[in-house]
């Protein structure tokens, strides 16, 4: 029987002992070099290869130490995850439970925060050392619903035989990525889990819809947030005169004053009380204001002169640009969609029009519409050294890209084909 990639999940829920037996001789083969009864899906194929080039022992049983319980309690306590529990636990443990699954939820660094659900499913994961406070990163278990979709930062669901780790063949698993809505830094991956039998296809989607439900109650939060910081900023701003503005510590606007609304400011990765210099604001004094910062521009004019911009994608799950030049440097993290974006501009120097771009994103010249809403949000911190029509760094900045040792290891999540395109044209023969 002739299966496809895509044709796998639905095959295990009709005989579930033949999928896992064919994904067993799948993993087999493609581990010993041989020929595969059916080609791995690619979200798969391409974990294995990371894991084969990080050395993982796919015969090993690796359990890293477990974090101290007082660790599990700080980092529970200081995570935003802990916001949305309520969310998680009302879609997923009701279900969770009867259905024979466990929830997983752990942070960026792949550490198992909180688990819940059937009690004998909570005792088989503890045989595969899925325990409270274990790291379940990819580059240390293999291929797994926890760490395979921090790397991808897309929902995966991983099936038998399909996690790298042999001892883990037993297991099903769907995850699926939080992510800040302020920052577009990874929050951690909400998973459920169980064994073989407990499989359907439907798993990925309902547990990928929570997290979306989730993330848009830490949006909820934000702008609640925002608001009680507006009531602090209102009577500040109409004292002092000049241009002003308050904003949050993840520099979104609360409130303005004597110049143009702007949603948000780029703030250095850590600011400090005292004089700074800003993009699109230029020279300003920076003082804190309840949970965010007062930003007062100054008259002072902006120094001219030669800007250094560093696009840092070297890492496989944090990607940054680092803007140096005039009186002070600034870094800020990037969500994956602007990482790609500031790649392909950084690659093609000469510039995109709205089209190139969406071509270069989507394979769709048409979809012009998203490309300029993102390029809106990335000129907001970044406007200063960015032109259009078109799009292009300024002629005047130098542009230097760090990548990952390994050009596959380049946004791992990327399925743009012109990242694609590049990865395969930067490998070694």
């Amino acid at each position: 029987m002739a299966l496809s990639p895509m044709d796998v999940a639905q095959f295990a829920t009709v005989d579930t002992a033949r999928a896992a037996r064919m994904l067993s001789e799948v993993r087999s083969a493609r581990l010993s070099g041989g020929r595969a009864p059916v080609a791995p899906r690619p979200v798969i194929e391409q974990s294995w290869e990371r894991m084969l080039r990080g050395g993982v022992d796919p015969e090993q049983d690796v359990r890293s130490g477990l974090l101290a319980p007082d660790e599990v309690r700080r980092r529970r306590e200081s995570s935003e995850l802990r916001h949305v529990l309520p969310v998680l636990r009302e879609a997923l443990l009701s279900v969770a439970d009867v259905a024979h699954h466990i929830m997983v939820v752990a942070d960026g660094d792949g550490r198992v925060l909180w688990r819940e659900g059937s009690a004998r499913v909570l005792r088989r994961a503890d045989g595969l050392g899925f325990e409270l406070g274990a790291d379940w990163r990819e580059e240390v278990v293999g291929t797994n619903g926890v760490g395979t979709p921090a790397v991808t930062r897309r929902p995966v669901q991983v099936f038998a035989s399909e996690h790298f780790v042999r001892s883990q063949a037993t297991w099903t698993c769907a995850g699926a990525p939080i992510t800040d809505p302020r920052s577009g830094r990874l929050l951690g991956v909400v998973d459920v889990s169980g064994p073989l039998e407990t499989m359907h296809p439907a798993t990925l989607a309902w547990v990928d819809s929570v997290a979306k439900l989730a993330e848009a109650r830490l949006r909820e939060l934000h702008v609640q947030s925002l608001e009680r910081l507006r009531a602090v900023a209102a009577p500040v701003l109409a004292r002092i005169g000049g241009r002003a503005l308050v904003a949050d510590r993840d520099g979104w606007t609360a409130a303005v004053a004597g110049m143009p609304y702007l949603e948000r400011v780029a703030l250095p990765g850590s600011p400090e009380a005292g004089t700074r210099r800003l993009p699109v604001l230029g020279a300003c004094t920076v003082e804190p204001l309840a949970e965010g910062w007062l930003v007062r521009a100054t008259v002072e004019p902006v120094p001219q002169g030669a800007t250094r911009i560093v696009l840092d994608l070297g890492q496989s799950r944090r990607w940054s640009v680092r803007v140096l030049g005039g009186a002070e440097d600034w870094t800020r993290e990037l969500s994956p969609r602007h990482a790609e974006l500031l790649y392909l501009l950084a690659v093609r120097r000469g510039g995109r029009s709205a089209a190139g771009l969406a071509e270069d994103m989507f394979g769709d010249p048409a979809r012009t519409v998203t490309v300029r809403a993102e390029m809106s949000r990335v000129r907001r911190y970044l406007g200063a050294h960015l032109e259009h029509r078109p799009y292009r760094f300024c002629e005047d900045a130098e542009v230097e890209v760090l990548l990952p040792a390994d050009p596959r290891d380049l946004l791992p999540h990327s399925t743009a084909p012109a990242v694609v395109e590049g990865k395969a044209s930067m490998r070694v023969p």
